[in-house]
């Protein structure tokens, strides 16, 4: 079976395409690797649909693809693909959505790009429906809490380092590969400042405040007395004494959310990220200042926070105790009892 991000199961016209979302699109490993994995599973239904191929699904071969295949893949083809990944693979919205971005791009690339292509077959497929969830995220005392398990977690010889991070997260609102890939050049000398790489290669700056500020200065001290660093311009190093990883990362964080107490809630490093931006917004901060610290390209990505205040708002007004009373039988049925 094939790996999830082998890219030399794909046919070469797909690898050629994937090779322009990363080098001119600029767009994230994470989103290609999922990508291989979409286009992989589309082919092979092709195949299977067109050849009538009588084989484990997962061992079809598709490298031998070439455009000559790809012309005769029409629209009808492509929503028998999305309804084989609903019915047969029980693919929900947001995956088939995924899975039809990816055609949706391959051939627009043909197309558009490389001229490969003169009619569009997936152009004016409508993506299936998103529910749009709302984000979840810490209140301000698990986040308080969380922060001082960690500065008092004497057995963790990290703790230091650990409470940098999360102090990071929960200030800065960054992405868990916006945090691991700080170098030490991406900060201000004054620790004012710290350079942010995000999605698509884009640059932004963020402000550091008192605590990250503080937090830094003393995570810094040790790490200059780390003699065996083998990474000396990633910021934050492993035991390894390498650049942290990802991984690394949120296992840090599941113990942390252990020791706070706060397992069963099913936090991550982006609810972090979803704390900064709640708490941020909570506090006044206007929609467009909160998307460039988030580094939103667009508005409505930022708006959801508006809509969790509304949710909280809501909330409040319930949990009014006089909620709960409900009017005397209508004043008594407008006084016709008196």
């Amino acid at each position: 079976m094939d790996n999830h991000d082998n890219i030399d199961t794909l046919p070469e016209i797909a690898r050629q395409y994937l090779m322009y979302l990363l080098t001119i699109k600029s767009s994230s490993k994470l989103t290609v690797r999922e990508y291989i994995f979409d286009l992989r599973v589309f082919f092979r239904f092709m195949k299977t649909r067109k050849l009538k191929i009588n084989q484990e699904f997962d061992e079809i071969n598709i490298t031998d693809i070439n455009i000559d295949f790809i012309k005769t893949i029409t629209k009808e083809d492509i929503f028998e693909f999305l309804f084989y990944m609903s019915e047969q693979r029980d693919n929900i919205n947001n995956s088939r959505a995924r899975k039809l971005s990816a055609v949706k791009g391959f051939f627009k690339y043909l197309t558009k790009q490389v001229g490969k292509l003169d009619v569009n077959p997936a152009e004016n497929i409508e993506s299936p429906t998103i529910r749009q969830s709302l984000p979840k995220y810490l209140t301000l005392d698990e986040s308080v809490n969380l922060l001082n398990t960690i500065q008092n977690d004497e057995n963790n010889p990290d703790r230091i380092r650990d409470y940098c991070i999360v102090t990071l997260f929960l200030n800065c609102g960054m992405r868990l590969s916006e945090l691991v890939g700080i170098n030490l050049n991406d900060i201000a000398p004054d620790l004012s400042t710290a350079r942010i790489i995000g999605k698509g290669r884009k640059e932004r700056f963020i402000y550091l405040n008192e605590p990250c500020r503080q937090s830094m200065t003393d995570y810094l001290e040790i790490r200059r007395n780390d003699g065996n660093l083998k990474d000396e311009i990633a910021l934050f190093a492993s035991r390894q004494h390498r650049r942290i990883s990802n991984s690394a990362v949120q296992k840090m964080l599941d113990r942390s959310f252990f020791k706070a107490g706060l397992a069963d809630k099913n936090y991550s490093t982006h609810k972090l990220r979803h704390t900064a931006a709640t708490l941020m917004y909570q506090s006044g901060v206007d929609t467009r200042v909160l998307q460039e610290i988030l580094g939103h390209e667009h508005l409505n990505t930022t708006q959801i926070y508006t809509h969790v205040a509304n949710t909280q708002l809501a909330e409040a007004a319930n949990k009014n105790p006089l909620a709960k009373i409900k009017q005397i039988n209508k004043i008594n049925k407008e006084n016709g009892e008196k």
